[in-house]
């Protein structure tokens, strides 16, 4: 087979990584991926939002699959092009991709099926949804609608800091059209997990357990990021949890989307948060974890190229996917002033000496070449990944490989997977 995967980050690269030691494949392009991804794909200098340049590639190089990872372009339609051109492609319509692209419908579709979730509201006018807010007295969870590159929330602690959340995202437009409308919902007490299953329309199957560390500093401090480390398998999501996620979240889901004529096929992410009632819904997102995907692909033992097919096929009931038991953790590495203002353009040395070690890979997440020096371009730009015997022996050999990069224009946090281990 001949592949595309459209994207150009850390979840990219493992894709890429995993489906290239697929022997069902011949030739793994990546549109536009970066350095990393280029010593193990056919790079092609063609935007994710490109809809007709991709799609004209596809014709030229006859691709057979073409494998979605960012949820920008599963939102604005990109896999309906592809397939009306007769192109196969992986990932949610344009019409399933709601459930990310909306968080408000999504929240209205678990209200409509039952789907253990937050309390909320939502609101086009600032004025209305602080009266929601004052009227329950207590600090909120204020969330822009759209796509906000995983940013478009805030967690407030105080009763005015929400309202100055409201401020912020309605009047100031820190997250631009996305937060032209908001979710207000109650705060979940817990510890978060993120779950995946594949799913074909009809069938969902569970996929691995993670849990992301999403702010940018230690002791889970500072703002919110697209995610600063995850690890695989989450302790806290036992057998009897992951059986409670799926009858009580992602089957109902499933079922719900394609009685509506959404069915959805592709990854279903589901941000859970654990609580003392059971899990309950945070949000969901259309396309692997970053970077939790990097875990993922690590511990993943199966081929996953037959498992993506079948999805895209509506056969998943056929399809038995095995992980390695060890645990995988995955550390990224940003530029400094991540995530306001990432610093671009710095150099990073010492790769070679850092993967030296079998149990190690390093996902690029936001590289480019220039001559033979590798520079970062971008705000999340490696993601440092180990695996072990057990998450506190994938934690040393990760930090050990961190240990020997020479980026001083970068940092990570230093307690990734440190509770898990514990």
């Amino acid at each position: 087979m001949r592949i595309l995967v459209v994207g150009s980050g850390g979840r990219e690269h493992a894709l890429v990584w995993a489906i290239a030691a697929s022997p069902l494949v011949d030739k793994v392009f990546c549109a536009p991926g970066n350095a990393g991804i280029a010593e193990e794909a056919e790079c092609v200098p063609i935007g994710v939002m490109d809809t007709d340049g991709i799609v004209a590639f596809c014709k030229r190089e006859a691709i057979d699959l073409v494998v979605v990872g960012p949820e920008a372009p599963l939102v604005a339609g990109l896999v309906d092009v592809l397939e009306a051109e007769g192109i196969a492609a992986f990932g949610p319509s344009k019409a399933a991709a709601a459930l990310e692209g909306s968080k408000g419908f999504m929240k209205d579709l678990c209200a409509r099926e039952g789907i253990p979730t937050a309390e909320y509201g939502q609101f086009t006018d600032p004025l209305a949804a602080k009266v929601f807010v004052n009227a329950r007295g207590k600090p909120m969870v204020v969330k822009a609608d759209g796509l906000a590159a995983g940013k478009g929330v805030i967690v407030a602690d105080t009763l005015g800091a929400t309202i100055s959340s409201i401020d912020l995202i309605m009047g100031s437009n820190v997250f631009g059209p996305a937060g032209e409308k908001i979710i207000v919902e109650e705060v979940l007490v817990g510890e978060e997990a993120s779950f995946f299953a594949l799913c074909d329309g009809v069938h969902a199957l569970p996929l691995a357990s993670a849990q992301d560390h999403k702010r940018v500093g230690d002791g889970d401090t500072g703002p919110n990021t697209g995610g600063m480390g995850a690890y695989s398998p989450c302790p806290a999501v036992t057998p009897e949890i992951e059986a409670d996620v799926m009858q009580r979240i992602v089957l109902p889901t499933v079922r719900a989307m394609a009685r509506d004529g959404r069915p959805f096929k592709g990854v279903l992410f589901a941000g859970l948060m654990l609580t003392a009632e059971g899990p309950k819904l945070l949000e969901f997102n259309v396309r692997f974890g970053d970077p939790e995907c990097q875990a993922l692909m690590m511990r993943l033992q199966s081929d996953i190229v037959p498992a993506l097919l079948a999805a895209r096929d509506g056969v998943l009931n056929r399809v038995d996917l095995r992980w390695y038991e060890e645990a995988a953790i995955c550390v990224v590495m940003a530029a400094n002033g991540y995530p306001d203002d990432p610093q671009r353009g710095t150099e990073i040395r010492g790769l070679d000496a850092a993967g030296e070690d079998l149990d190690v890979k390093i996902f690029h997440a936001g590289t480019r070449r220039e001559g033979e020096r590798l520079l970062a371009d971008g705000g999340r730009v490696l993601g440092v990944t180990a695996t072990g015997p057990d998450l506190a022996a994938a934690r040393e050999r990760a930090y050990r490989a961190i240990d020997r990069i020479d980026w001083p224009g970068g940092f990570c946090r230093r307690d990734i997977g440190k509770r898990g281990a514990s």
